[in-house]
């Protein structure tokens, strides 16, 4: 059972985070932490039949989560879990959560595509919360309806089942382009589809805003840098990448995606935006996407050897979700046009990660009082075919353009993701 004691979050100066965003380039970012991880930090299922009948559903609901979504469960899902059957009876959600009144001059229609992935989702809350009018397109190709379907319903909120390879017609007046899918194993299971969605969704996407005079933001990667030479990774760098190996159809795929993006914005005008976005985690990933830190995490909450790919002494930069919204944003309304790395220069090897990892579950599931069998091993395999050795950005260029950089430590972030498993776990849809 979770302690009902506010849990603290510090950020890397030692204060504490009481908010997300900020007011800059005439945007306001701003929202309570509490409220953004009432939207995510809770078992979908909150009600489970075999609790006391005695408790309420709210006072059950708050003591099982109270340590971070404090005070606000009457905007949660009122599903019922019946573990006897493991059958869920599904609600919708009773009350959206309060978004901010906007006059119409300063709300915003955004298009989001791929916004019921992991990164898109939160970028959705966040807008959403904001006030804007936000359209989400997305095939659920690796998203998934869950991650947003607490917003299905609202005046402000739409989402279309719909494939960017295919053209779209809407008025907005900005476009996050994030469609794609981002993990090696989703993006090697049809190499051909991944290489038709970074060209031909951000052609037609790039199509629209030409049309509707939207500015857009296309999600790039650091994977566009390949098995980098230089270290740390500038926006100057061209890259070193493999144009035939079993990355290729993302790295190349997000490189011509830029080359078209640039050649939108020289040829027509079209005011764009580059994101080359670091590895980022944080609750909402995919739990078996074969990333490194919602493997890692899963393996030790399930008492599985933890197994790290490689000698361990490749090195990864690990950015929290909310620190690559802010990002997002503060690019999508700056006046900055060239690419822009967005990601976190703390820099681990994947051996000292996985015992990061490894230590930061023990913690969580001391304080909830859970009871563990034993420790669990770091196991060493073979590394995969082209895995970069090293990544880190170099965010001058972030710092000195956008007043951004990240606020969130990663033990402090890997704690949130931890009890968003946990929750998971709870609810038996993990």
């Amino acid at each position: 059972m979770a302690s009902a004691l506010p849990i603290k979050t510090l950020d890397k100066s030692g204060n504490e985070i009481t908010s997300v965003g900020f007011k800059r380039f005439g945007f306001d970012s701003e929202v309570k932490i509490d409220i953004l991880r009432s939207l995510y930090l809770r078992p979908h299922y909150a009600v489970s039949t075999l609790k006391s009948a005695d408790i309420d559903d709210e006072a059950q609901e708050t003591t099982h989560h109270a340590v971070f979504t404090q005070g606000h469960s009457a905007y949660q899902s009122k599903s019922i879990f019946h573990p006897d059957t493991n059958s869920i009876s599904y609600t919708t959600l009773s009350r959206f959560p309060p978004v901010t009144l906007l006059p119409p001059s300063a709300r915003k229609r955004i298009l989001v595509t791929g916004g019921a992935g992991f990164v898109g989702s939160h970028l959705v809350d966040r807008l959403m919360l904001l006030g804007h009018e936000v359209t989400v397109i997305d095939n659920f190709f690796t998203g998934s309806k869950t991650t947003v379907s607490h917003w299905v319903g609202h005046p402000n909120f739409e989402l279309v089942r719909h494939d960017v390879v295919e053209p779209f017609m809407i008025e907005c007046d900005q476009i996050y382009h994030l469609a794609c899918p981002a993990s090696p194993p989703h993006y090697q299971f049809n190499a051909v589809k991944t290489i038709k969605t970074s060209f031909m969704g951000t052609l037609n996407m790039l199509g629209l805003a030409k049309r509707t005079k939207a500015r857009f933001l296309i999600s790039s990667t650091s994977e566009v840098y390949g098995d980098p030479e230089v270290h740390p990774q500038n926006e100057e760098y061209w890259g070193h990448v493999n144009p035939i190996g079993p990355r290729a159809c993302y790295d190349e795929g997000k490189r011509v995606a830029e080359t078209l993006t640039y050649g939108f914005q020289r040829q027509d005008g079209v005011n764009v935006r580059v994101a080359r976005i670091f590895n980022t985690y944080g609750p909402r990933m995919n739990p078996y996407d074969g990333r490194v830190v919602s493997n890692f995490i899963v393996q030790a909450l399930k008492g599985e050897d933890m197994t790290v790919y490689g000698d361990g002494k490749q090195t990864r930069s690990f950015q929290y979700i909310h620190d690559l919204i802010d990002g997002l944003i503060a690019l999508m309304n700056s006046d900055e046009s060239r690419p822009v790395n967005i990601g976190n220069g703390d820099e681990f090897t994947i051996g000292e990660f996985a015992e990061l990892v490894r230590d930061v579950v023990e913690k969580v599931q001391d304080e909830d009082g859970d009871k563990r069998s034993r420790r669990v091993d770091i196991v060493y395999k073979p590394i995969p075919t082209d895995d970069p050795q090293k990544r880190r950005p170099d965010t001058t260029r972030a710092k000195e353009t956008l007043d951004w950089q990240p606020k969130w430590t990663v033990r402090m972030g890997l704690e949130e993701m931890v009890r968003y498993y946990k929750a998971k776990m709870a609810e038996g849809s993990l």
